[in-house]
C-alpha cells in the first residue's frame, strides 16, 4: 500500500547507524541566548544547557536534494517513508556527564524502531532514533528522538481534538511568537521546514492557522524553565507534542514539582494542550 514501508524495508533500515564530529564552539550558544532575549555570556569551559546540542552536529544538502517540505529528502540515513508531512513528535534524554563548550564531540545515531499505524487523521509512520554524544570516551547524554511522518490534510478535515492543558501550575510564563524568533531558531539549527518561515506554504499546504511554532524549541523553553525553578539542570527529560502552536498568539509554559520531578506542559492560546514534558532531578 503506498505510503507504507514493506516488512523487508523496515528490517532494511533498523539497526541503521552513522557517526559525527563536531565541536561545541560557544558562539552558537552565545546566540541562542540572545535569541532567548539573554545577555551572550557563555564561555569555553561552560556547561552547554539542556537541549542546546540540537545547535551542533548540524547536515547541509544541496538545495538540489531537498524535499517541497525545505527538509532533505528521505532516504539515506532515515527510511524512504512516502508519506508528505514531517514531524519532530518527542523525545527522552538522559543526562549523563556535563557536555562543556570547546569541547570536541561524537554523536552516534541509530535507527531504532518504526511503526506504521492508522489514527484520525489518516496513515502514519513513527521512526525512533537513538543519538548518543561522547565527549572523548564518555558518554554524556543519550536521546531517543521520534519522528512522526504523515498524510497531507483533507481539504474538508475537521479540526484535530485537542486536550486542556492542565489546572495547578505553580510557575507559568508567557512566550510571545514572532518570525525573528521562529527565524532565528531556524538559522541555529539549519532547520530548512518551511512551515517555520513560510506563511503561505504553512496554511494552503500542511493546513496549519499560521508560522509554526518548533517543538525542538518549546523543549528547550520547558526544560529550562524546569532547570531554573530547581536551581540545577536534570538527570532526565521526556517530552511529548499533543498539537502544534501556530500563528503569532502567545502561549505559555507552565509547570509544577512533584517530588524530584517536575511536570511541565505548553499551554496555547486556546488554552490546548500543546506540550508535556517531565523533567527528573
Amino acid at each position: 500500500m503506498e505510503g507504507y514501508m514493506t516488512d523487508r524495508d523496515i528490517r532494511a533500515w533498523i539497526g541503521r547507524s552513522e557517526t559525527a564530529e563536531d565541536v561545541l564552539r560557544p558562539q552558537p550558544a552565545r546566540f541562542m541566548q540572545a535569541t532567548l532575549d539573554r545577555a551572550p555570556t557563555l564561555a569555553e569551559g561552560d556547561a552547554l544547557p539542556p537541549l542546546w546540542h540540537w545547535l551542533y552536529f548540524l547536515e547541509a544538502r544541496p538545495m538540489g536534494e531537498l524535499g517541497r517540505d525545505g527538509h532533505p529528502r528521505k532516504g539515506g540515513f532515515l527510511p524512504p517513508v512516502t508519506l508528505p508531512r514531517r514531524m519532530w513528535a518527542g523525545g527522552r534524554l538522559e543526562f549523563h556527564a556535563p557536555l562543556l563548550l570547546g569541547a570536541a564531540v561524537r554523536k552516534r545515531s541509530t535507527i531504532k524502531a518504526i511503526e506504521e499505524k492508522d489514527g484520525r487523521s489518516g496513515r502514519l509512520c513513527f521512526v525512533t532514533v537513538l543519538h548518543e554524544i561522547f565527549a572523548g570516551e564518555t558518554l554524556a547524554l543519550s536521546e531517543e528522538h521520534d519522528i512522526v511522518y504523515r498524510e497531507d490534510p483533507a481539504p474538508d478535515a475537521p479540526a484535530p481534538k485537542t486536550v486542556p492543558a492542565p489546572a495547578g501550575a505553580a510557575v507559568s510564563e508567557e512566550i510571545a511568537p514572532g518570525p525573528v524568533m521562529l527565524y532565528r531558531y531556524s538559522a541555529l539549527t539549519f532547520n530548512g521546514h518551511r512551515i517555520h518561515y513560510d506563511v503561505d506554504y504553512a496554511r494552503t499546504v500542511e493546513g496549519y492557522d499560521g508560522l509554526v511554532f518548533h517543538g525542538p524549541l518549546t523543549a528547550t523553553l520547558l526544560v529550562d524553565l524546569a532547570a531554573r525553578s530547581m536551581g540545577r539542570a536534570p538527570r532526565r527529560f521526556a517530552f511529548r507534542g499533543l498539537a502544534p502552536i501556530a500563528g503569532a498568539a502567545p502561549f505559555r509554559i507552565e509547570g509544577r514539582r512533584e517530588g524530584e520531578t517536575m511536570a511541565l506542559w505548553a499551554r496555547r492560546a486556546d488554552g490546548a494542550t500543546a506540550m508535556t514534558a517531565d523533567a527528573v532531578f
